[in-house]
């Protein structure tokens, strides 16, 4: 037996706190009335034997204070219980969360045939299997022609995402979105990042095209509005040749890349790449403080059955 006790982890039974300490000063209550138990005389019983070898009872005492005893042991746990012990809860691992906006630009020119389909229908294919591969992190999406559209807000569900294929196709999309407006797009996805409380902020923009409303010194202005707000921006060029000079400036002051796909399969290793670049860091969480009841209240129940049991027999009788 006393080996078993001895493999029980300490803080099983020790608490690390309690919820309401102050409760505890009504131990005092059941500890008075177990000095009284163990402590008391009784009356004395007067019995007409001379000369007798009879025992003055000691052994039969010493049982029946245990057994009176339980009632105020039991006091003590449901006064302990009350209290609310505590325990330190495991710190747990937990993966960083990053906040993940998708920019797709869906001007005419995202109509143009790309492999199997349009670039269009590529980049959303190739986002859905970045999505696939970033489980635990909230996704967003807007489109943006000269105006934004957010379909989605950040969440962790990214189902929205994956049923927007046919609603915003270059070739359905009102006449107002089919300019390219990058600047406008990236200054409404700092605002939706900025809403975020915690996590990591990326944007990864997917274009095919020049922004005129990056011109001007417009591009180095809003990457810097981009990196003071801890957002990484990454862009996707889907068309042949290099991506415009003012895209790549606009990416470079917020620390992230622009790459240039030009087929399926390279759109598809651009987001590998991406996922490679901004792998999911986790973080270890401080220890919470967690009720702990169970083991005392396991004392309590195996006190109360003992107090009921004993009740039938092994009980104090005042006479």
């Amino acid at each position: 037996m006393s080996d078993w006790i001895a493999q029980i982890p300490e803080w099983l039974w020790i608490p690390s706190g309690f919820r309401h300490p102050w409760v505890l000063l009504l131990e005092a209550l059941p500890m008075l009335l177990l000095v009284w138990i163990w402590g008391r005389q009784g009356r004395a019983v007067a019995v007409p034997v001379d000369y007798s070898s009879v025992s003055a009872g000691n052994w039969w005492r010493t049982i029946v204070n245990l057994t009176s005893s339980m009632a105020p042991l039991l006091l003590a746990v449901a006064i302990w219980l009350a209290a609310g012990p505590l325990q330190l809860g495991k710190p747990q691992a937990q993966r960083k969360m990053t906040n993940i906006l998708f920019c797709v630009d869906v001007s005419g020119s995202m109509g143009v045939p790309f492999g199997a389909g349009t670039r269009y229908d590529a980049s959303m294919a190739a986002i859905e299997r970045f999505i696939d591969r970033r489980s635990g992190d909230a996704f967003g999406l807007q489109f943006f022609g000269n105006s934004v559209v957010r379909w989605t807000p950040l969440t962790t569900d990214p189902s929205a995402i994956k049923c927007a294929l046919p609603f915003m196709r270059p070739d359905v999309v009102p006449i107002w979105m089919a300019g390219t407006a990058i600047a406008n797009s990236m200054l409404d996805a700092r605002r939706v990042l900025l809403e975020q409380p915690e996590g990591d902020r990326m944007i990864i923009l997917v274009t095919d095209g020049v922004s005129p409303d990056l011109m001007e010194g417009n591009d180095v202005d809003i990457g810097r509005q981009l990196a003071e707000a801890q957002i990484v921006v990454y862009g996707i060029h889907v068309a042949e040749g290099d991506a415009p000079d003012e895209v790549v400036r606009m990416v470079a002051k917020t620390g992230g890349d622009v790459f240039a796909a030009d087929d399926q399969a390279g759109l598809e290793e651009v987001f590998a790449k991406i996922d490679a670049m901004q792998k999911a860091e986790v973080e270890r969480t401080v220890a919470e403080q967690q009720d702990h009841f169970v083991p005392y209240a396991f004392v309590g129940l195996l006190l109360l059955g003992l107090w009921l049991m004993a009740s039938f027999g092994w009980r104090y009788t005042p006479w």
